[in-house]
């Protein structure tokens, strides 16, 4: 079993999203922290993972899945882009899902998701996920609640297969405050060259919002595994926000304690002429 990282992980137990935070100048071990050191973390962090990412790749004995889940600018694709970003582009691949296909539409609701599973050596990102079939379509009442309630089971079940086959799964909320998603949507108004980013879409989802976090905190208490565990990441501050992913993600890494495949013999008498 991974030694997964405690800092912002939900505990079934004793979770509730109301009290989680949005906002936090504490670092992952309770102490105080300015944006310039944990940006100063965030860089190291983002080494590390470099060599740590290349390690897997060429190990080829496990993968990652990363999973984001967020309210509407809630900065899944800022996260993506500044966590997992500077790695290499052969090691990291992104999927996001949007509303389903009709040929996606026809098949189980997993059917699409598990096309995009990481192979070994792998780093896989999903930007939004498997989740919206008990967040989106328990909102808009898409499907029945006997259907969707199935779900949670179904989706442990899908994680624990990929936890059973080599895949650490870190699974991501950006849980970001009302006020702050009126600010951010303000700034896609204010600013011409953001306006290809705001939907007027965003604005009837928004009056969603008590709705869409009683189905967030059903989702993360049903579905937060000691293999496939979710984190609740305060991310207002974007700062915070990449230091914190980062932070997880590589003791997450760490704990795997890999090494570099090891070289065939005699390279020590080889001369090159």
């Amino acid at each position: 079993m991974v030694d997964y990282p405690k800092w912002h992980r939900v505990d079934p137990k004793s979770f509730v999203l109301s009290q989680a935070p949005t906002k936090t100048k504490e670092d992952l071990d309770g102490n105080k922290i300015s944006r310039k050191d944990a940006y100063k973390v965030y860089l190291e962090n983002i080494e590390a993972l470099k060599v740590l990412q290349f390690k897997m790749w060429v190990e080829k004995k496990t993968s990652l899945l990363i999973v984001f889940q967020a309210m509407d600018t809630g900065g899944k694709d800022g996260a993506i882009r500044k966590c997992f970003g500077p790695l290499n582009p052969q090691g990291v691949l992104t999927h996001a899902f949007k509303v389903p296909s009709d040929e996606e539409a026809s098949h189980d609701f997993l059917w699409r998701i598990h096309k995009f599973a990481p192979a070994k050596g792998m780093i896989q990102i999903y930007n939004r996920s498997h989740y919206e079939d008990v967040l989106v379509v328990r909102v808009h009442d898409y499907k029945p609640e006997a259907v969707w309630k199935k779900n949670y089971q179904h989706i442990v079940n899908y994680e624990e297969l990929l936890a059973d086959s080599g895949t650490l799964v870190l699974k991501f909320m950006l849980n970001i405050s009302l006020d702050e998603q009126k600010e951010r949507l303000q700034e896609r108004l204010d600013d011409e060259t953001r306006h290809w980013k705001f939907s007027s879409g965003d604005l009837k989802e928004r009056k969603l919002w008590p709705d869409y976090m009683d189905a967030f905190q059903e989702a993360l208490v049903k579905t937060s595994t000691p293999s496939a565990p979710w984190y609740v990441i305060p991310a207002d501050r974007k700062w915070y926000r990449n230091y914190a992913i980062t932070t997880i993600v590589r003791q997450t890494l760490e704990s795997l304690d890999m090494s570099w495949p090891s070289p065939e013999e005699g390279l020590s008498k080889i001369v090159i002429e």
